[in-house]
């Protein structure tokens, strides 16, 4: 509030709510899933939480869920409309392919797509000879995003995750690409598709369709990223959202990593839930205005949800307003809070706010 004279005198409202969890359904696969892959992670990204990991520090090849990063670079770095005209030098890449041709042109985001999609090697190519005009340059703007990020065990050599000894990360770290990525909402929409058709500047179409069976295996996943190479075995990288949680699932070396991804969601949505503690507009008050008859309305214009573990301890809501306010007062000046309380700690507040004056 403007006038700090209004903060003198505080009386508090206590009131104790027991919030009953969101998800009570008990899912089948709470106990810890055994998993098919030589490294796993699973990762919600909003608190950081690890919920699951199986060697999630050992170097393992990555294969075409390298394209995360690549994707990230692209989208952070070109607009999507640029067009980018193909380099010879990306025409006729191992590996799976668009079948680009030299000097045909196509816009950044439809070269992402079918980088994501198809898992197209010559479009990762011709997007690292467009940011970087090398190869071994492009991957050291790679590394150094890694590095950006904390990452201590990711090294990349180039933008399509074809074997190379020195082309590497972990289960952790790979979602951990995974969760900066998902904050760029062009990424968030890319991964999230099924198919698309993408057109060269000649109205040249291709149709593209997304490799990640999860999108349809799975209800709620978003993505991310499949791969594979000899070497490598099976990666995935998968996403999906639920009762506003994001779940990030990682998988190295899994022959069945469609049902390890599943299980895995299944695991962390049983085990997290999301709660709306304060509702905007939910706590509304008539504080009287000293030396008059009038009073001054004051409710929250925020809400405040938070993550926990299901079927966790109670919620504690404190109300903390004044007995009254002095003049001069204005709409927007806050006048009190609602603290919100897990297991008798703190864990956030939410303004209380003048609204009006009557």
């Amino acid at each position: 509030m403007k006038n700090p004279r209004n903060k003198i005198i505080i009386f508090v409202l206590a009131v104790t709510l027991i919030f009953l969890c969101f998800t009570t359904v008990a899912f089948s696969h709470s106990e810890k899933p055994s998993l098919s892959a030589k490294a796993a992670f699973l990762y919600e990204p909003e608190t950081k939480t690890e919920l699951f990991s199986k060697n999630p520090d050992v170097k393992l090849p990555m294969a075409s869920t390298t394209k995360i990063m690549t994707a990230l670079i692209a989208l952070e770095t070109l607009e999507p409309s640029k067009p980018v005209s193909i380099d010879s030098r990306a025409i006729g890449i191992e590996g799976s392919s668009l079948y680009l041709k030299a000097g045909e042109r196509l816009t950044a985001r439809d070269l992402i797509i079918g980088l994501m999609l198809r898992s197209a090697n010559d479009a990762a190519a011709a997007l690292a000879y467009e940011i970087s005009g090398e190869i071994d340059t492009f991957a050291d703007l790679m590394n150094e995003r890694a590095e950006s990020l904390g990452l201590k065990n990711t090294h990349f050599t180039n933008p399509h995750g074809l074997d190379n000894d020195r082309h590497y990360t972990t289960a952790r770290e790979l979602a951990l690409i995974t969760a900066e990525a998902l904050n760029n909402p062009e990424f968030k929409s890319i991964v999230s598709m099924k198919k698309h058709i993408i057109k060269n500047s000649d109205g040249e179409a291709r149709l593209v369709v997304n490799h990640n069976k999860l999108l349809t295996l799975y209800d709620g996943a978003i993505g991310v990223k499949t791969g594979f190479t000899k070497k490598s075995g099976r990666c995935l990288v998968g996403a999906a959202e639920k009762n506003g949680l994001t779940m990030i699932s990682v998988t190295i070396n899994a022959p069945n990593d469609w049902n390890d991804h599943s299980m895995l969601f299944e695991y962390g949505f049983s085990r997290l839930e999301k709660r709306n503690a304060v509702v905007t507009g939910a706590y509304k008050y008539e504080i009287p205005l000293l030396g008059s008859e009038s009073t001054v309305t004051v409710t929250n214009t925020e809400s405040f949800s938070f993550i926990t573990e299901t079927n966790s301890q109670s919620v504690d809501i404190t109300v903390e307003l004044p007995k009254y306010v002095i003049s001069p007062v204005s709409s927007g000046d806050t006048v009190g809070r609602i603290i919100v309380a897990l297991n008798g700690k703190e864990i956030g507040s939410v303004p209380l706010v003048c609204v009006n004056q009557s």
